[in-house]
Order: C-alpha cells, then structure tokens, then sequence
C-alpha cells in the first residue's frame, strides 16, 4: 500500500493550522487546479469528528466524485480522514499537528489502495504516488501561505463552528 510522508514547518499557532487543515472552503481553494468543490455532506466552514464532505474534481481528465468521513479527531493535534467512497479501493490520510520552535510541526501520513489490482500497481508506480504527493504539497503551501500572512485567520473568522 503506498504511503506518502510529508512534514511542513508553519509559521503559525497550532490551533490556526489545526483549523485551516481541516477548513472546507480552504481545501477548495488549495485543490483549484482540479476544479474541486464539495457538493454534498459539509459543504463550507470547518469538518469535525464523524462529518462527512463528498467532492467532484476533474482528475486526469475525468470528473469524479469521492467522500471522505472524519474517523479521528483531537484538537489540535491530529485527525484523520478516510474515503467512504470513490475511485480509490481505500484511502486514508492522518493529519498530526505538533508545536515546534519555528511555530506548527505538520505532519501528513497518506495511505491509499489503488484499485485494479496489477493495474493500479502499476499506476502508482507509474505516475499517481508522485501525483498524489505534488496535490498534498501544493495542499499545505496554500495552507502554509494563508496561516502564516494572516488570511487564514480572516477565513476562519467566517466559520464560527469548532
């Protein structure tokens, strides 16, 4: 099952990146590329413990939908969340969340199951481990850049759920 590991240091307090992390309407903004737009379960502000959200994006040239269901939460210092369904055979995807000297530690640990059998083994191979890495990095820059110039702050101020 390939798992993806990536660790960004934010200038920002844990609670902000925390909320940002798991913000609905930043996700949106941060996933642009692929047009991604939550359409059903939670659809803006922040997702909590046994929420839902499904999306519609365009991947690799084809719209797809997927739904994924926050299983784990501990504020602010980690969540997960998992594919309920779509085009992977499973994912899921743990959001850790530490201070540290230069401000928030996060880490993201990424597993998925494609699906195919062989044929998705090769796919992973191929091209959507590297992918799925560049969508989480280009993922927690936009995270990163909205937390430590403050706009995060003015994006969640509108969301006053917890």
């Amino acid at each position: 099952m390939p798992t993806i590991h990536l660790e960004t240091i934010i200038k920002a307090d844990i609670e902000i990146v925390f909320d940002l992390s798991r913000s609905i309407d930043l996700h949106t903004v941060s996933a642009g590329q692929t047009g991604e737009t939550a359409i059903a379960g939670k659809t803006s502000g922040l997702i909590g413990l046994n929420e839902s959200v499904t999306w519609r994006a365009r991947h690799f040239g084809i719209n797809q939908t997927l739904t994924s269901k926050i299983t784990a939460y501990d504020r602010p210092l980690y969540f997960v969340d998992e594919m309920v369904n779509g085009a992977f055979k499973s994912f899921k995807h743990e959001h850790h969340l530490r201070r540290s000297p230069q401000g928030t530690l996060m880490t993201d640990c990424f597993q998925y199951q494609s699906p195919f059998g062989i044929l998705g083994n090769l796919a992973d191979f191929l091209f959507l481990k590297k992918y799925m890495k560049n969508f989480l990095t280009e993922r927690n820059q936009v995270l990163k850049q909205y937390a430590e110039s403050g706009v995060g702050k003015n994006l969640l101020s509108q969301n006053t759920d917890s």
